[in-house]
């Protein structure tokens, strides 16, 4: 056992949160394996895991940047520095919102779409070899369990917020 993994663990061996603990270790662990292997599929494109993650966001249609940072579970002011790095290299473009003034959609420019296509044929490619060895259905019901948690979590924050919101 890791000293990451004694230091999170509580002293109820065999219960859900003590499974849920080693989970979280683990999504932590595999978070940073995913965004190395993202920034070398994204890197011929020049791109990064975090801009690619940015592009991503808005393939299927344009965003203001709080709504990427809130569907990607990200600080909106990261996502606005990214967001001017890929608009000062012609890969997105901010356009007026008719739903806001301030706000900016970000949307793909043709080139962002061509680097988008292109990093996106290589990840076709890099999860057919990494899945190789699971089933489908594994995937799916790890994917579930996930999205559980992910609920759980904003329910949480969402919780949370409101009540500060009362203190205040």
């Amino acid at each position: 056992m890791s000293a990451a993994s004694r230091r999170f663990r509580h002293h109820d061996p065999g219960t859900a949160s003590e499974a849920f603990t080693d989970l979280v270790l683990e999504v932590f662990r595999v978070n940073g394996r995913l965004l190395a292997a993202g920034d070398r599929l994204a890197a011929p494109a020049g791109l990064t895991s975090a801009r690619w993650q940015v592009l991503g966001a808005v393939e299927a249609g344009p965003l203001t940047v709080a709504g990427i940072a809130r569907a990607m579970g990200l600080a909106r002011q990261s996502v606005q520095r990214i967001a001017d790095l890929l608009a000062a290299e012609g890969v997105i473009a901010f356009h007026d919102n008719p739903a806001h003034r301030r706000a900016k959609l970000v949307a793909p420019t043709r080139r962002g779409r061509e680097v988008l296509a292109a990093v996106n044929r290589l990840q076709a490619v890099w999860a057919h070899h990494v899945s190789e060895a699971m089933t489908a259905g594994e995937l799916e019901a790890a994917a579930t369990i996930l999205r559980h948690i992910r609920a759980r979590l904003e329910a949480d924050a969402a919780e949370g917020a409101a009540g500060n919101d009362e203190d205040s």
